[in-house]
């Protein structure tokens, strides 16, 4: 117990530094993605300081100046290629790692730099609408939250629901069309607050200081990716420091307050990181209600390094989050509740899984991963009749009860033939465990007399369910120009016994180092969302689930896109996309229902029954980004989207989807200063400027809604009506303190969003109270503030 206190002073005030730094990390062959030996790494500010990498590509940089730095990596027979935007503290080691690939001829002596361009994926499958993502962009942009949903809704072609939620809406396309993936797996919705189906929420449980730079893929996905047809994203876990221990604590408005532990494990290389948070955003009166949220999660990944039975590691995140509406205390203003009601609202999520690497060959390698997940929530919704009245009366209104247990094994192949061609297969399996129950007097007539609507049950479900997908795909690199990808997707989904095959294509061809002109196509399918398939409609009074045996939606991606390096650290990208939607499911008379339409909200339809697979929809748009890199201590993003959703239902009539906004557009931008005696310390600017078309909506038919004491829409006029444009203005001000002696760092950010207090529309609903319709708006001003300390 003596050694304790030692121990804890040790770790403030460990190894001292001079304001330098640590880069290391590994580089490996883009292809293959085996290490490679020898490979030369200095920084471009000093070519003194560099090394070169050692029997496991690995690689360690020692006294590198403090601020921004770039690397150059050589290698013979390889591209040259450089990494830039390393910010360098005295607080942590920057751990990366970086491919190269091999030139197209050994003969060729052109000299080549294949710039880490972060706008290309880290999948060298993916060849269009597909972008990589640092944890550091996550946490840089102004109004972000530490949500890397909301941050990749400032790429072009996508947008957020609304400031209360995190769903992604793809070009036009439901959320509901959204695939998580977690280190290879697909996961349940990785949010707080999130109910089964749905792909977003208020709150992520995803921690930004634990991923490593990911993928987010819009359109036409290589074949490795199955069951969405909206958009794709392929997140990765970082791994610990193998060489020191480093540790973290940080406080912030939404992410809440955390701990943050890494370091080396055993002797083989392996290492950890784990970081746990608690959320206390009610505690500061920004979580948008009077109602107090509560929500924690952890996250870990563990590298048990490299054996002669391969590498093994296991990863995992868990979440949960509650949260209490209570009618008496909240107000009426509130978008979530309601003053004659109580709700009580749970969720939980996770995911642990065990993967498994093993190199075959000199250039294959075999990947593993055995995976568990779980996801529930509970709805309990309290009603009271004759409210504020002698009559009043506490019913149960509504009981939600899902949970979503998963089983996964997922293998893929990856070979490297020689410089030319690369190919890769796989299979994925997923076994789904589904005990979900929905008991509600909502739209409910009186049969049984009490004076009351009937507390029926709309789901009552616990079953199993299986999900297979094998797949093929080649890389073909035809001259050093014209490089070709094609794959096969196949996909079976046991609840309708339904087997698709799904031809994936691409085609990128490079003019010179600076103009790329590319083409993807794909076919993609999907199941309807679960809460619609196990809905019961009662035949001849048997609760039947009529619509478990829907086709898998159908979604057809054609991309054209060019990219223009127009000058150094600038770049800029045009797309052309078009999506053609087939198999949706729509009502069996004339309506204008489509599953098209579901998937933005904590819950779906609940009285949509022997749907039928009719439905029609297309997507279409042109996109434009143009982004400055960071250098010279600055950093701008412009992206624009004009697009158009339409979808059909079962009355064939043509109408805007209610995620048409028509246009989206984003101004970002970013300068740092340094300061201080020594200007090793940091004071930042970000702001973002974000403006949209309203969303479209189906109007409340005020007359029979007052008729039957709930709202009813009027749904001959589906989608009719558009909110009005969406806009705000974020500036966030930041500080970064370098220690002159330990190894410490101080980082401080205050955030104000929507700092023109704009009025935003959340919704415009039915109030039952008062036979009237409100308009609920967005949260108006709102600051967030978080502050880091690194050691």
């Amino acid at each position: 117990m003596r050694k304790f206190p030692l121990l804890i002073l040790s770790f403030f005030s460990l190894i001292s530094y001079s304001q330098i730094g640590v880069i290391k990390g590994k580089i490996i062959d883009k292809q293959s993605e085996k290490p490679i030996i020898g490979a030369t790494v200095s920084l471009v500010s000093d070519e003194n300081i560099g090394t070169v990498t050692d029997s496991d590509g690995n690689f360690k940089m020692n006294n590198v100046p403090i601020g921004r730095q770039n690397l150059n990596v050589s290698f013979v027979g390889y591209e040259n290629t450089s990494v830039s935007d390393i910010d360098v503290t005295t607080g942590k080691d920057n751990l990366l790692v970086i491919s190269m690939i091999e030139k197209f001829s050994k003969l060729d002596e052109v000299v080549i730099t294949s710039g880490a361009n972060k706008s290309k994926p880290i999948n060298k499958m993916a060849m269009v609408s597909a972008k990589q993502f640092s944890p550091e962009e996550v946490n840089r942009f102004a109004g972000g939250r530490s949500d890397v949903a909301r941050l990749v809704s400032n790429f072009a072609g996508v947008s957020t629901a609304d400031d209360s939620r995190n769903d992604i809406v793809v070009r036009g396309n439901s959320p509901s069309g959204m695939l998580w993936r977690i280190e290879g797996i697909p996961v349940p919705n990785p949010n707080h607050f999130a109910t089964l189906g749905t792909t977003g929420g208020p709150v992520s449980a995803l921690n930004p200081n634990l991923l490593a730079n990911s993928d987010f893929i819009t359109s036409a996905f290589p074949a490795e990716y199955g069951n969405a047809i909206a958009g794709v994203f392929d997140l990765s876990f970082r791994k610990g420091n193998p060489d020191d221990y480093e540790f973290m604590i940080s406080a912030g408005a939404y992410p809440g307050l955390e701990f943050l532990a890494e370091g080396p494990l055993g002797k083989k290389r392996g290492s950890f990181v784990a970081a746990a948070r608690y959320g206390f955003v009610g505690v500061t009166g920004l979580a948008g209600t009077d109602a107090q949220p509560n929500y924690s999660d952890i996250s870990f990944n563990v590298d048990f390094g490299k054996s002669k039975l391969g590498n093994f590691s296991v990863f995992g995140i868990y979440g949960t989050s509650d949260i209490d509406f209570l009618g008496s205390k909240i107000d009426k203003e509130d978008p979530f509740a309601a003053q004659d009601e109580d709700a009580y609202v749970t969720s939980s999520f996770g995911s642990v899984g065990l993967k498994h690497n093993i190199e075959i060959g000199s250039n294959s390698y075999l990947k593993t991963i055995l995976g568990y997940s779980e996801a529930g929530n509970t709805y309990k919704n309290y009603r009271y009749y004759d409210f504020d009245t002698p009559q009043e009366n506490r019913l149960q209104f509504m009981n939600i009860d899902n949970a979503e247990n998963r089983f996964t094994f997922s293998t893929l192949f990856n070979s490297k033939i020689n410089s030319k061609i690369t190919v890769r297969a796989g299979l994925l399996y997923e076994n789904y465990s589904v005990n979900a129950v929905l008991t509600s007097r909502e739209q409910q007539q009186d049969q049984d007399g009490d004076g009351y609507p009937d507390y029926v049950s709309l789901i009552d479900n616990d079953g199993n369910y299986n999900l297979i997908q094998p797949f093929v795909q080649g890389q073909f690199r035809l001259t050093e120009k014209l490089t070709f990808n094609a794959g096969l997707h196949g996909q079976y989904f046991s609840m309708n016994e339904e087997f698709v095959l799904e031809p994936r294509t691409a085609l990128s061809y490079t003019f010179n180092p600076k103009n790329i002109v590319s083409f993807g196509y794909g076919l993609h399918h999907q199941n309807v969302p679960a809460p619609i398939l196990l809905l019961n409609e009662y035949v001849k009074g048997i609760p039947t689930q009529t619509n478990k045996d829907l086709d898998l939606v159908q979604s057809q991606h054609f991309v054209l896109g060019y990219d223009l390096k127009f000058a150094s650290k600038w770049r800029g990208k045009l797309e052309l996309y078009y999506q053609d939607i087939k198999k949706a499911g729509v009502e069996s008379f004339a309506s204008s229902y489509s599953t098209l339409t579901e998937g933005a909200d904590f819950g779906y339809s609940i009285d949509k029954t022997s749907l039928v697979s009719k439905g029609t929809g297309f997507n279409q748009g042109v996109e434009l980004t143009v982004e400055k890199f960071f250098s010279k201590g600055y950093y701008a993003m412009f992206t624009s989207s004009l697009f158009e959703s339409k979808y059909k239902g079962s009355d064939g009539i043509e109408r805007n989807s209610p995620f048409n906004n028509g246009y989206v557009l984003n101004l970002l931008g970013g300068k740092e200063f340094k300061i201080g005696k020594e200007k090793k310390n940091v004071f930042s600017i970000d702001t973002k400027f974000t403006t949209a078309g309203g969303r479209y909506y189906t109007p409340v038919d005020l007359a029979a809604s007052n008729a039957a004491g709930y709202e009813i829409r009027d749904d001959a006029n589906a989608f009719s009506q558009q909110y009005s444009d969406y806009l705000r203005l974020d500036i966030k001000f930041g500080i970064k303190i370098n220690s002159k002696t330990k190894k410490r760092f101080h980082q401080f950010y205050v955030d104000f969003q929507n700092v023109t207090n704009h009025t935003n529309i959340f919704t415009l609903e039915y109030n039952r109270l008062t036979n009237s319709i409100d308009q609920k708006d967005q949260i108006g001003f709102s600051p967030d503030f978080g502050y880091k300390f690194q050691f």
